[in-house]
């Protein structure tokens, strides 16, 4: 039975999600950084269409990326070693989540709306919400945006007006998270394009445990400066 949350910051248990739609767990609340990290930090998302009730979801399993599992296949390769792009930081974030909400091929509207937006740009504004930017001549060609809390990133979208612009940013998101020896990338569903750069599903129960262990850690409200490229 799915539960309408009130005005304190408690979740019901994971375990009461429901199989199908798998994960749904909740309704209602709001989307203010303090039930936003507190749901991140149970392993808790957002996702819901405008003009509809917040839905709260946790799947199982879980899509995850573990940084040292990382593949880049021979193609994508070549197109990193090409250079011709710049990687920047939390440059443009409002852009890229516009960007990320843009329609898209065989979908029809948009789970990042202006309310998401919102609320996602409080997150960056207090330095825990993120974008990776790939730019070519002075544009931006692809990206993606997430939360980071303690040792964790969780992946929230990512667009790509070129081929492989999207790549090219988690590639370099990923060199940089294990250089600040992150543990964990969430990519909450499983989808062809994760998988194909080394993602995989793990149980729920697996991905809460982790999550207890390394979201504790210290998180950096900084401005993200990835040490191992020129912007």
């Amino acid at each position: 039975m799915i539960e309408f949350l009130s005005t304190d910051m408690m979740f019901p248990p994971l375990e009461n999600a429901l199989h199908e739609p798998n994960g749904l767990l909740a309704v209602g609340g709001d989307l203010s950084p303090e039930r936003l990290i507190n749901a991140y930090q149970k392993g808790i998302f957002p996702w819901f269409n405008e003009q509809e009730p917040i839905l709260w979801w946790s799947p199982d399993p879980r899509m995850v990326l573990f940084p040292g599992e990382l593949k880049i296949s021979r193609s994508l390769n070549k197109s990193i070693k090409k250079n011709n792009y710049k990687i920047r930081t939390d440059y443009r974030f409002n852009d890229v989540m516009h960007a990320c909400a843009a329609p898209r091929k065989n979908q029809t509207g948009t789970w990042i709306h202006p309310e998401m937006i919102a609320a996602y740009t409080t997150l960056h504004n207090i330095g825990l919400a993120h974008s990776v930017e790939t730019w070519v001549n002075d544009e931006l060609v692809g990206g993606l945006y997430g939360v980071a809390l303690g040792k964790v990133f969780f992946g929230e979208s990512m667009f790509s007006r070129s081929p492989d612009a999207s790549k090219i940013a988690f590639i370099h998101l990923v060199r940089q998270l294990i250089r600040w020896d992150f543990i964990l990338i969430d990519c909450q569903v499983k989808t062809a394009h994760l998988a194909s750069l080394g993602a995989r599903e793990i149980p729920r129960i697996e991905f809460s445990q982790l999550l207890s262990k390394w979201t504790e850690h210290a998180t950096s409200s900084e401005q993200w400066r990835f040490s191992h490229i020129n912007e």
